[in-house]
């Protein structure tokens, strides 16, 4: 039996204890659930449904049997019985959220319960609150002595919700996931004998896709919402398979392996795609957070959009390779593909030389605007006449070339009828001025630089814009002696 010292010793532990302690009575609440019993009442939480009230009942039966000096500092009270006597401003409005959690933990006849929840100070100021409660020992009958705890985490919920703020108003998209899937799944695989991540996606591809499915995203902020066209997180979350695809894949096989060898942050560029199908380029910003690199349990990624810059890099880089107004390879970028022929030689290479007859003349007759239409129109044949991607460039103000790697004689006089084929065609759709051009073509043969062979190639096109030119002095000749 404890003595008078052992009481007091107890009584001065309970009063100086450095955490907020309650002794409660929460026997009047356990009388109101006998009462419900009877009434036939099987369920507390559908009972709650039908009579909300009921929460404000139990909460006026708590009687507070004491409490200790650092829950009256808490609660900025002048004293216990100033506590005590006004507990309908500290137990209201937010406290009926968690106190219903306890309620229902009474119900089912548990005699310990922990939860976050709000108290309010005697000045009107809500606490955020981490309660627990036990029914003490021998009081499991009649609940008339319930010890409670409380912890006054508003500063930490505060300093959470300020980081909450910056992840939510960030103006890059961020993910909060968790990857220890994957990592449980690379255990798998290492305890299988698997030692080289790379060679093992090149034999099983299908892997890369499996390890996308694994990733649970736990949360994204607002600008993850605009940049994908989600109208909410739910939307979103539901729909990850319309982001994540096609391109996708490479980049992720690579993060994947970093990830394998033991890098845990890194930063590389891909493409995602918007919800309404629209390709995304994409910075993307990798990090396992601290404290989780043998877990993958917490990762933060950040997506940047850089659609528009990698737009203007194409731009630039197309500047720098096509002419603007043909659209059409070049010299420049003529130049520096022959040089790399050059280098990886393939025999035969054919080369076909164009050019524009009477440009100088319609320049000065009719203007530069219609020679630069005529020289728009060869454009236009020469892209009809061979794929995208075929080195076609305008290496001049009125000359073309086109290489033909692989090309021997006789396909070059094919592509050469076409090219004919095409202008005739062409002077069909448009007016005045028409359009001619002159050709010449060489084939490469072992042993001849490809300098060469572009040397023969313009001297066949001169060989026969000299021809052309004769054939139009006989033919004005014959026209003006038969008038």
């Amino acid at each position: 039996m404890p003595t008078t010292d052992d009481k007091e010793y107890l009584v001065t532990l309970f009063e100086y204890a450095p955490v907020a302690l309650w002794e409660q009575d929460f026997s009047q609440i356990k009388k109101l659930f006998e009462e419900i019993r009877a009434q036939g009442v099987k369920s507390l939480e559908a009972h709650l449904v039908l009579y909300p009230e009921f929460i404000d009942q139990c909460m006026s039966q708590i009687r507070v049997v004491d409490v200790n000096r650092k829950t009256v500092a808490m609660l900025k009270a002048d004293s216990k019985q100033h506590l005590i006597s006004n507990l309908d401003r500290v137990f209201r409005d937010g406290m009926r959220h968690h106190f219903r959690d306890e309620l229902q933990a009474l119900w089912k006849g548990e005699v310990e319960w922990s939860g976050v929840g709000i108290n309010y100070t005697l000045d009107g100021e809500p606490l955020d609150i981490i309660l627990h409660w036990r029914i003490l020992p021998g009081y499991e009958s009649n609940w008339e002595r319930v010890l409670i705890t409380i912890e006054n985490i508003t500063e930490r919920r505060q300093a959470e919700q300020r980081l909450h703020n910056l992840f939510e108003a960030s103006p890059i998209s961020l993910w909060e996931e968790d990857y220890s899937a994957i990592k449980l799944y690379f255990e798998t695989l290492r305890a299988e004998g698997v030692s080289d991540l790379k060679e093992y996606l090149n034999d099983h591809p299908e892997v890369v896709l499996h390890c996308a499915g694994l990733i649970k995203v736990l949360d994204v902020n607002q600008r993850t919402l605009e940049l994908f066209g989600a109208h909410s997180k739910e939307h979103l979350l539901a729909n990850l398979s319309r982001i994540f695809r096609d391109e996708m894949e490479l980049h992720f096989a690579h993060e994947l392996i970093d990830l394998w060898n033991g890098i845990h942050a890194y930063e590389r560029e891909g493409i995602n795609y918007s919800l309404n199908g629209e390709p995304i380029n994409i910075l993307l910003n990798f990090r396992i957070m601290p404290g989780h690199e043998r877990d993958f349990g917490w990762v933060l990624v950040s997506v940047q959009d850089i659609t528009a810059r990698k737009k203007a890099e194409d731009y630039l880089q197309y500047l720098g390779t096509h002419d603007v107004m043909t659209g059409l390879f070049n010299r420049a970028y003529f130049e520096d593909i022959l040089q790399k022929l050059e280098i990886n030689r393939v025999d035969p290479t054919s080369v076909i030389v164009i050019d524009l007859n009477y440009l100088k003349k319609t320049n000065d007759t009719l203007g530069h605007q219609a020679g630069d239409k005529l020289i728009r129109r060869l454009a236009e044949v020469l892209m009809a006449a061979f794929k995208e991607g075929q080195m076609v460039a305008r290496i001049g103000g009125d000359e073309f070339s086109i290489i033909l790697p692989g090309a021997d004689e006789s396909e070059t006089n094919e592509h050469i009828k076409q090219i004919q084929v095409l202008v005739e065609i062409n002077n069909k759709y448009y007016r005045e001025p028409l359009l001619s051009i002159s050709v010449g073509a060489a084939v490469s043969r072992p042993g001849m630089s490809l300098e060469k062979v572009i040397q023969l190639a313009d001297d066949a096109m001169y060989r026969n814009k000299a021809e052309y030119r004769h054939r139009r002095r006989d033919d004005d000749l014959f026209f003006a002696n038969n008038t």
